[in-house]
């Protein structure tokens, strides 16, 4: 990450110095400024240069990028990363062969990536917060509906028996689609108990 200081009679031309030096556009870098100059006496006599800080942006999507490869060829698996930037949620799609040794049983591999990439990415620049998903073969959407099916039949059990229904722990991200699923419920309520990595969610009959 490159950060130099720079100077120009105005702040905007402080600014043009400091892009010009580092070869970037305006997009990619933080300004700072550290003296908004003044202007003199006819332009010329008393005048005081601005002088900002430039530091280049980390580009979070790609320390992500290189994290996702690095692991998981660590792991065996060579991958392609594609990444998805949606400003302030990063989404990578791991691509390749043995793709199955990523997801692991009910994706508690691809949620442990998931959530070191997070620590990874945002730990890069605590200036910036991102939410970071790992997806595999389209898994977090059949998960989605695989946990959407669950809750309603397990809604249906709840309201029939009239008895709580616990669901075992999982993520606090999967825990948030079962409470959206039964939100509307007109026979049941949700919440969740414990203490993660165990939190898990109730589901419980209205009488």
């Amino acid at each position: 990450m490159r950060e130099i200081t720079a100077s120009g009679q105005t702040v905007e031309e402080a600014k043009e110095n400091a892009l010009r030096q580092l070869g970037l556009t305006d997009e990619q870098v933080n300004f700072e400024v550290i003296d908004e100059g003044k202007k003199g006496l006819l332009g010329l006599f008393g005048s005081k240069r601005a002088y900002v800080k430039a530091q280049e942006k980390i580009d979070l999507a790609k320390i992500g990028e290189q994290f996702l490869k690095s692991v998981s060829l660590e792991m065996g698996v060579e991958v392609e990363v594609k990444v998805q930037n949606n400003g302030d949620e990063l989404v990578y799609e791991l691509v390749g062969d043995k793709i199955g040794l990523l997801i692991g049983k009910r994706g508690q591999t691809l949620n442990a990536l998931q959530y070191l990439t997070h620590l990874a990415v945002n730990k890069a620049d605590s200036s910036q917060y991102v939410t970071v998903v790992v997806d595999a073969e389209n898994y977090r959407d059949r998960r989605k509906e695989t946990l959407y099916q669950l809750a309603e039949k397990l809604a249906s059990k709840a309201s029939r028996t009239g008895e709580e229904v616990k669901i075992e722990p999982m993520p606090s991200f999967e825990r948030k689609m079962i409470h959206t699923a039964l939100h509307d419920h007109s026979d049941v309520s949700t919440h969740s108990e414990g203490k993660d990595p165990n939190r898990y969610i109730v589901i419980k009959p209205i009488k």
